[in-house]
C-alpha cells in the first residue's frame, strides 16, 4: 500500500499497524463502485432497454448493461476521489475505502477514469455511439457538474446533479434504437423528478452530518419546514410525469394503476413528513422512496416481458 494510504489511515482510518501489512484488496475496489447505487443504475438502464422498440442481440444487450454498470460504478469511484476529505468527517460515509486508508486517492482516480473510458469505448464500439454519447454525458455530469461545481455551492446540489441518475434508461433506450425519443426523456424525468425527495427525505435525519462536512444541502441552508415543502412539491409534480408512459403506450394499464396508487402513497407520506417532527417520518419515506422506484422500473420491465411474449 501506498504511504499517501498509511497516513491516511494514521489520520483516522485502520491502525497504521494494520494498514502497513495490508495491501488493497478487490473488495476495497468493488466498494469504490458504489454497488447498492450501482444495483439501481443497473436496473433502470436495463428497463429502458427491454421497453424501447426494437430489439437487440441478447449479448449485445449483456454489454450495454454491462457499460452502463461499469460507467455508473466509474464515476462513483471518481466521486469518492474528490468527496474524500468530506467522507472522512461524515459518519455516513467513514467507512468507505479511502477515508480507511484502504486505497490510495491516486489509485482510485486513475480506476475510475480508466473503467469510465473502457464503458464509453465499449459501447461505442460494440452497441452504438448515441448510447455511448449519452454514457459519457452522464459520467462527465455527476464528476464535474454535481461532485465538482454544485455539491459544495448551492443547496440545489441534488436537484440539478440528480440528471446524473436519471440517464441510465435513456442511455438503454438509445442502445436499442439509436436515438433518444419522448418515452425515453419521460423515463429519464420520471427519475429527476424522483431524485430530490429521495434524498431530501435522507438529508432530513443527516442534517447534521451535512453541516458538519460543510455541505449545504437544503435542510441545512433552508430548514426542515422549507425542505418538506419542496419535497411535497416534486411528489406532486412526481405523481401525473409517473402515469405518462401508460398514456404514451410505453406500459400498459397495469403499470398505470400501480403508478397511481404509489405515487398517491409517495404524497400521503410526504404530507406525514411535512406534519410531522423527527426522523422517523423521513426515514419511513426514503424507503419508501427506493421501494416506489424499484416497482416502477420493475412493471415497465414485467409489461415489456409480457408484450414481447405476445408478439411471439
Amino acid at each position: 500500500m501506498s504511504e499517501t494510504s498509511i497516513d491516511m489511515a494514521k489520520a483516522g482510518g485502520l491502525p497504521s499497524e494494520d494498514v502497513s501489512q495490508r495491501q488493497a484488496a478487490v473488495g476495497d475496489f468493488i466498494a469504490l463502485l458504489k454497488p447498492r447505487v450501482m444495483s439501481l443504475v443497473v436496473f433502470t438502464g436495463f428497463a429502458g432497454l427491454l421497453v424501447a422498440p426494437g430489439s437487440l442481440h441478447p449479448v449485445l444487450a449483456a454489454v450495454a448493461v454491462l457499460c452502463i454498470a461499469v460507467g455508473a460504478g466509474a464515476a462513483g469511484a471518481i466521486n469518492m476521489w474528490y468527496d474524500r476529505d468530506i467522507d472522512a468527517v461524515m459518519k455516513r460515509t467513514q467507512g468507505r475505502p479511502i477515508p480507511q486508508g484502504l486505497v490510495a486517492p491516486d489509485d482510485a482516480l486513475a480506476f475510475g477514469i480508466t473503467l469510465s473510458i473502457f464503458a464509453v469505448m465499449l459501447m461505442g464500439l460494440a452497441v452504438n455511439w448515441a448510447a455511448a454519447a449519452l454514457l459519457a454525458i452522464a459520467n462527465l455530469f455527476y464528476v464535474f457538474v454535481y461532485t465538482i461545481w454544485l455539491k459544495r455551492r448551492t443547496p440545489q446540489n441534488i436537484v440539478i446533479g440528480g440528471a446524473a441518475g436519471a440517464f441510465p434508461p435513456m442511455i438503454g433506450w438509445a442502445a436499442v434504437t439509436g436515438s433518444v425519443s419522448l418515452e425515453s426523456i419521460v423515463l429519464f424525468s420520471l427519475i429527476f423528478m424522483w431524485t430530490p425527495p429521495h434524498f431530501w427525505a435522507l438529508s432530513l435525519y443527516r442534517a447534521g452530518d451535512y453541516q458538519k462536512a460543510g455541505i449545504p444541502m437544503l435542510p441545512v441552508v433552508a430548514g426542515a419546514a422549507a425542505t418538506k415543502r419542496q419535497m411535497l412539491l416534486y411528489t406532486v409534480l412526481l405523481l401525473p410525469l409517473s402515469i405518462l408512459p401508460t398514456l404514451l403506450g410505453t406500459a400498459g394499464y397495469l403499470y398505470g394503476a400501480v403508478a397511481a396508487v404509489m405515487g398517491l402513497g409517495f404524497v400521503g407520506l410526504c404530507l406525514r413528513v411535512l406534519r410531522e417532527e423527527g426522523e422517523r417520518a423521513p426515514k419511513q419515506m426514503f424507503a419508501y422512496s427506493i421501494l416506489y422506484l424499484f416497482v416502477l422500473f420493475a412493471l415497465l420491465i414485467v409489461d415489456s416481458a409480457n408484450s414481447n411474449w405476445l408478439n411471439w
